[in-house]
């Protein structure tokens, strides 16, 4: 299979599909790699690495696109590489499609097989593709967070961790999964005071156990969100729901009555945001205030530390790139359910159940999209 890696042209995105040792081991599996120009160059991931690894180096994603039976990327293709895409070509890359009905609808048009690493899942219940990324977001909630709490930024002008004899910053995390669970660390270790909310109680005592009782934990009811949000400084929204939108958990009505100067960060943007005031921003711009809160909603979080993002992305994806290239599409999703679970989109019609409800489409079961799709005039 000639596998094709371009370099990514989402705003402020450094971050690149496969690291050069991703790149040898598709090789030493017979493949064929295709890698643009200088993908990888802004994370110290050069050309000559790509080529080490036995890469061949080409100029512009047009020659990937048209060449390529499978293309694997990191961010959601963006409107000019959905014009490049082709039916039965395999497309491997976060999607999140709920949000983004003119990516959905792009990518239905093309009849290309899109796979969702947000989607795809594992015996124990997780999501190993998103696992890397929502554990780098977590992380970054916190010290973005803490970065635009001070006065310099329109902040409360209070110290996280506060020092002896001041009282330490109060920290609210919605959502107790991966990015719950990596912001929780980061937020104690700064020597925040940290309330954590989930709707599970399971989850709940699991993170009591982890955390022996420095995180406060609390069943998630909107009363419950609302008296907590009102007292913290840092709010981060944690929640997902596999493929589908977002709930919004604090209302416009709400945002209006926080304290001024507190920060939100909506780690969830990318599948619509968790606040009802989220709206998308970038690297380059990453916050706005209303009612003077503090609104932190980059989509692309993980990008800010592009070359660890790089490195543990690539180790999470790399077994199910291998397996599709070995075995082809229909053969590696029919093998392993988890793997199908990932398929978004193929020869025109949606193959997620979450995904379609959210996007109002009608579903297709995987295996038949295989047998009766056609691409959409």
């Amino acid at each position: 299979m000639i596998i094709g890696i371009p370099k990514e042209i989402k705003t402020n995105e450094h971050r690149i599909g496969m690291t050069p040792a991703g790149v040898k081991e598709l090789i030493l599996n017979g493949h064929e790699v295709l890698v643009q120009k200088d993908g990888g160059a802004s994370i110290g991931f050069f050309d000559a690495d790509y080529s080490s690894a036995g890469a061949r180096i080409v100029d512009t994603p047009e020659e990937i696109f048209a060449t390529a039976d499978m293309v694997i990327k990191v961010k959601e293709p963006q409107l000019p590489e959905c014009k490049l895409l082709r039916p039965n070509q395999i497309l491997f890359t976060y999607l999140h499609l709920a949000p983004d009905p003119a990516q959905a609808d792009a990518l239905i048009a093309s009849g290309a097989t899109c796979i969702a690493y947000e989607t795809v899942t594992q015996a124990s219940g997780g999501l190993p593709l998103l696992a890397p990324m929502s554990e780098v977001a977590g992380r970054l909630s916190i010290t973005a967070g803490a970065h635009h709490m001070q006065m310099l930024y329109g902040g409360s002008g209070m110290l996280l961790g506060g020092v002896p004899g001041v009282e330490p910053a109060k920290v609210l995390i919605i959502g107790g999964g991966v990015v719950g669970i990596n912001a929780a660390k980061m937020a104690l270790g700064l020597g925040a005071q940290v309330t954590l909310v989930d709707r599970s109680i399971d989850r709940l005592r699991q993170l009591d156990d982890i955390f022996n009782g420095r995180v406060r934990t609390l069943f998630s009811t909107a009363d419950t969100i609302e008296r907590e949000a009102l007292e913290s400084q840092l709010i981060i929204g944690a929640v997902l729901i596999p493929g589908a939108s977002a709930p919004k958990l604090i209302s416009r009505e709400l945002v209006g009555r926080l304290n001024p100067g507190t920060v939100m960060v909506d780690v969830a943007i990318d599948q619509g945001g968790c606040f009802e005031t989220s709206r998308a921003t970038t690297h380059q711009e990453p916050t706005y205030v209303i009612d003077g809160v503090i609104h932190y909603c980059v989509a692309n979080m993980p990008g800010a530390v592009a070359r660890t993002s790089t490195v543990a992305l690539t180790n999470a994806t790399l077994p199910f790139a291998v397996a599709l290239a070995n075995q082809g599409a229909y053969d590696a999703l029919n093998q392993n359910p988890h793997l199908a679970n990932g398929l978004n989109v193929n020869a025109g019609l949606i193959t997620h159940v979450s995904v379609a409800q959210a996007l109002g489409k009608s579903y297709t079961p995987w295996q038949e999209s295989f047998t009766t799709g056609s691409v959409a005039a």
